[in-house]
């Protein structure tokens, strides 16, 4: 039969694994949390993205293009 010490423990490989998974089950919850918070942030319609650029300086580069080229 199995030896005494081993007869009610877990191996080191088996607690490796249990504790592997444990931390892969705290990231997927570190995870669902910053994703819930992320979806809470109201977006505004209004607002122009930032990196959009504003009618002016379009302007001004559709100017600096015609000059290039012609």
């Amino acid at each position: 039969m199995e030896s005494a010490g081993r007869a009610t423990g877990l191996s080191a490989a088996a607690l490796v694994a249990v504790a592997c998974n444990a931390f892969v089950a705290l990231l997927l919850l570190l995870l669902c949390l910053i994703v819930y918070r992320a979806c809470r942030v109201p977006s505004s319609p209004e607002r122009l993205p930032v990196l959009a650029p504003s009618e002016a300086e379009s302007q001004q580069v559709n100017e600096h293009k015609y000059l290039l080229t012609s």
